[in-house]
């Protein structure tokens, strides 16, 4: 099986994986699987902004959150220390899922263990292609989850989390982000927030 065969075999799994989804999201008047309308994002974004990344990384991305749903934040302290577990698990989850979904489909074992580094995000700011993948996250986040986020919290923790995010990007995706359309508000909380980076 060529190497093209093996990457759509294993993204048809993704996609099938993330199907499963019980959790609905209506996008443009349709109702798609949530992480599975997520992993399309990703897919999309990527090719936007590195169209030449890697087929490790382009896994990753199609990867990144599949079967999310199945640990739920709640039944992990809700505190920052439960937050901070419950991420650290799910990262360990999805690198391992995706993990086996590549070995069934037959890729070597140095190819797989590089896909679950990046999902595990390991080495951001030393690594440039976990720092492409971070890029794709929180530009994803900008532009498709931020604004409905928005309409949940008061500005100072909105001010705190944009600036959280900007620190984990790199100077090409602050240029990308900062051309992603945004309401009044959210783009006067990026700006009060860049003000203090």
């Amino acid at each position: 099986m060529s190497t093209s065969d093996l990457f759509e075999k294993a993204i048809d799994l993704i996609d099938q994986e993330n199907s499963k989804d019980p959790n609905l999201e209506v996008f443009e008047g349709n109702e798609y699987p949530k992480e599975l309308l997520y992993s399309q994002r990703m897919v999309q974004k990527l090719e936007e902004f590195d169209p030449d990344a890697s087929e490790q990384v382009q896994l990753a991305a199609r990867a990144q959150h599949i079967c999310r749903w199945k640990i739920d934040r709640k039944s992990y302290p809700m505190d920052r220390a439960g937050y901070l577990k419950w991420r650290t698990e799910l990262k360990a989850y999805h690198a391992e899922l995706t993990s086996d979904i590549l070995e069934v489909v037959g890729y070597e074992t140095e190819f797989i263990e590089r896909v679950a580094y990046l999902i595990e995000k390991k080495s951001l700011k030393r690594d440039p292609e976990v720092q492409l993948l971070e890029d794709v996250i929180c530009l994803v986040f900008l532009q498709y989850y931020y604004e409905p986020f928005i309409q949940k919290h008061d500005d100072q923790k909105l001010i705190d989390i944009v600036l959280k995010t900007w620190r984990k990007m790199s100077t090409d995706a602050h240029e990308a982000a900062l051309v992603i359309p945004y309401s009044e508000r959210g783009l006067d909380i990026i700006k009060r927030a860049l003000v203090n980076e």
